[in-house]
C-alpha cells in the first residue's frame, strides 16, 4: 500500500504530525513538502494526506493551490490533518469542497491540536504544556491512523455551527490581503544576515538585500521567519517584541528547509 503524506509547515507542528502518522501507517509511505520550492510526483498514490496548519481559520494559499493542480485517482482514498491551536473551523470542509469541484471525495478529515505559534497573539506556551499537547495528540494519531488503514469513510471535522459562519467569512476577508501582510515585518540590529528566515521560509518569500531581509509579498503568515530567527531579530509591527519563540521541539532547520520527498517508514 503506497501513501503519500503531503505536508505545510512553517514552525513545525505540521511535520512532526506527518512524521508520526507515517510511522504508524502500514506499507510504504513518503513525506512530501508543500514548499515552494519542493518537486512533486506527478503519479497518484494509493493513499494520498495532506496535513497543514489551519490559517485565518482555513487553508493556506499553497494547499489551495496544490489541490487545484492535483489530478488524484478516482478509487484512491484522501484524508487530511489540519494542524490547529484551537480551532479547526470549517478549513476541512473547505478542503473537502475544492475536492468535491475536482469530482473527488475526501474521506476523512481530522482536527490535531498543537501548540499555539501565532506569536501576534501570544508567545509560546509553557514547555509543560506543549507535552500535554503533543501527547494528547499522538493519542489521536493513532486512532487516525487505524481509520486510514482501514480506509474508512468519516464525516470532516469541524469546529461548532454556530462559529463556522462567522470564522467562514472572516477568512474569504482576510484571504486575499495575507500576501501583503508581510509589509509589517522588519529587522532589528541584531540581525547578522545569516538567511535563515529565507531559508526556512516556504513559500520562498524572503530574499536577502545588502545582508538584510526583505519580503516579497507572496506571504503565508506562518511566521517561521519570526520563530526560527537564532537573533530574534525578526519582528512584526509592535506584536513580537519580548514575546517567548516557539518551533517544534524535534523539528530542525534541516528538516524544514527539505523539498525532496522522504521516506516515512
Amino acid at each position: 500500500m503506497q501513501t503519500r503524506l503531503y505536508y505545510y509547515s512553517g514552525t513545525g507542528n505540521s511535520l512532526w504530525a506527518a512524521r508520526q502518522l507515517a510511522a504508524r501507517l502500514d506499507g510504504d509511505t513518503e513525506l512530501i513538502p508543500l514548499r515552494a520550492d519542493s518537486t512533486l510526483p506527478d503519479s497518484p498514490a494509493d493513499r494520498t494526506g495532506l496535513v497543514f496548519p489551519v490559517h485565518m481559520w482555513g487553508l493556506p494559499r499553497r494547499v489551495v493551490e496544490f489541490v487545484s493542480g492535483y489530478n488524484g485517482r478516482s478509487d484512491g482514498y484522501r484524508f487530511a490533518v489540519a494542524v490547529n491551536a484551537g480551532q479547526v473551523a470549517a478549513s476541512l470542509l473547505q478542503l473537502k469542497e475544492l475536492l468535491q469541484q475536482k469530482g473527488l471525495p475526501l474521506q476523512a478529515g481530522f482536527g490535531l491540536l498543537t501548540p499555539s505559534n501565532y506569536i501576534l497573539w501570544n508567545g509560546a506556551q509553557p514547555e509543560a504544556k506543549q507535552q500535554e499537547l503533543f501527547v494528547q495528540a499522538e493519542r489521536k494519531l493513532d486512532r487516525i491512523a487505524s481509520i486510514v488503514g482501514e480506509r474508512k469513510s468519516l464525516p470532516v471535522e469541524q469546529g461548532p455551527w454556530w462559529q463556522n459562519p462567522f470564522l467562514s467569512f472572516a477568512y474569504r476577508f482576510a484571504f486575499p490581503k495575507v500576501a501583503a501582510m508581510d509589509k509589517e515585518f522588519w529587522t532589528e540590529t541584531s540581525c547578522n544576515g545569516c538567511g535563515l528566515c529565507a531559508r526556512v521560509c516556504p513559500a520562498g518569500n524572503i530574499r536577502l538585500e545588502a545582508g538584510r531581509p526583505v519580503w516579497q509579498r507572496r506571504c503565508e503568515q506562518c511566521l517561521a521567519c519570526i520563530q526560527w530567527c537564532p537573533q530574534q531579530a525578526v519582528q512584526y509591527g509592535q506584536k513580537t517584541a519580548g514575546k517567548l519563540r516557539y518551533h517544534h521541539p524535534t523539528v530542525s532547520v534541516a528538516d524544514m528547509t527539505a523539498n525532496q520527498p522522504q521516506s516515512g517508514n
